[in-house]
């Protein structure tokens, strides 16, 4: 099998992952129903993913960074799939509590190992592109993951959703262990030295951006699937192709976010993105209060989708400018804030809609996403004061790479 062929079976293992973690958003009121939970309940197992994620990711790769990867990225894939197993046959919230903590910390370290892993056994020239196929692969899960699993909820009981995951996952600890090759560890890099960049005040500006942009995704997008039934009145067999739809549009935005960024540059495609952003959110909340009009809903869904996530590979590209000669570093960072991000709007999400109501919770999503356009505008003032200073300095457009 072909190192090509390889870096597609990484793929699919990461939309495995993506899959667990986006699904509770697409079935969040089958399991509040189910456990006898309120929605905010149930919301906050996306919190618990996320911190867990965000929080012990880098102390376990720190841990094991020298371990083989292959022999690492089949052990946490077992973690990952005991998780699942779990979520499929235990019964009770707080169970369902535990399998998710024991996924999160799996499914981290499936994931940044077989970043890992594409990047080692890929040809010189071919990084880059090895790990966005299987960044793609976690894209995919909100495309195909999500919907796939509202279709299999709805079908059968939600916990089938984690059982097809399980056995999905057993076949790929197979496959994994006898097509991908023996690859060396690293150099553990202490998590001090990770964490001192932060002292940097632009490397803490950058990471806010992140967290306030994917923070105010999080409030609304957790809460997607009730408010699609509750406050913009669609009908639950519409609900799987809003979703799609979604997930389609996610995958436009994050491609159009890299050409973007390659042809006008960081800032014009950051803020051009974040304020169409607010703006789609603005438009959704408003239509959904004077208008049930379901194709209308769904139509500014999918300009929410493509802004939201158009800000992705920018937001990337634009961290790594800010410290060039630790770039690693820097999206090792970015991962845990996004997490983090994640964990913070769904909890947010959960007050919102216990304290407010459901309907608030795009006001929120683009009260976040606001921040975060005002501290980008103020990083870009910083990093042109840099450039200003230091003739050389790395330049904000790709084409002066």
């Amino acid at each position: 099998m072909s190192n090509t062929w390889k870096v597609y079976l990484l793929s699919l293992v990461s939309f495995l992952v993506g899959t667990s973690e986006y699904v509770i958003s697409g079935i969040l009121d089958k399991i509040s129903d189910t456990m006898g939970i309120s929605i905010t309940a149930a919301g906050q197992l996306v919190t618990i993913f996320s911190f867990v994620y965000a929080i012990l990711t880098p102390v376990m790769m720190a841990i094991t960074a020298k371990m083989d990867r292959r022999r690492l990225l089949v052990s946490a894939l077992g973690i990952f799939v005991v998780a699942n197993i779990l979520s499929f046959a235990l019964q009770g919230f707080e169970f369902f509590i535990m399998a998710r903590v024991i996924m999160a910390i799996g499914a981290g370290m499936v994931v940044v190992t077989a970043l890992d892993i594409a990047a080692k056994i890929s040809p010189e020239g071919k990084q880059a592109s090895s790990i966005a196929t299987v960044i793609m692969g976690f894209t995919a899960s909100l495309i195909i993951g999500v919907p796939l699993g509202r279709v299999a909820a709805a079908a059968f009981e939600w916990q089938s959703v984690f059982g097809f995951i399980a056995i999905a996952g057993l076949l790929a600890m197979v496959v994994l262990s006898r097509t991908i090759p023996q690859v060396k560890g690293d150099v553990p890099v202490p998590l001090s030295k990770q964490l001192a960049l932060l002292k940097n005040p632009k490397v803490g500006l950058g990471l806010s951006v992140t967290f306030f942009w994917l923070g105010g995704y999080s409030i609304a997008y957790t809460y997607i699937s009730p408010y699609l039934l509750e406050a913009a009145d669609i009908s639950e067999n519409l609900l799987s192709s809003a979703l799609l739809a979604f997930g389609l549009a996610s995958l436009i935005g994050s491609k159009f976010g890299g050409y973007s960024t390659d042809k006008w540059g960081v800032s014009p495609t950051l803020l051009g993105g974040m304020l169409l952003h607010v703006a789609a959110l603005i438009l959704l909340s408003i239509t959904v209060s004077i208008s049930h009009e379901p194709f209308t809903v769904i139509a500014i869904l999918v300009l929410w989708s493509f802004a939201a996530w158009s800000s992705g590979p920018t937001q990337q590209f634009n961290l790594v400018r800010i410290a060039p000669n630790n770039s690693g570093v820097m999206l090792g960072l970015n991962q845990s804030m996004m997490q983090l991000a994640m964990a913070a709007g769904a909890g947010i999400g959960g007050i919102a809609v216990d304290q407010v109501s459901l309907s608030s919770i795009t006001w929120l999503g683009m009260s976040g996403v606001a921040i975060a356009i005002v501290a980008a505008l103020i990083l870009q003032v910083m990093l042109k004061e840099r450039v200003r200073h230091k003739p050389g300095a790395y330049e904000t457009r790709s084409s002066n790479r």
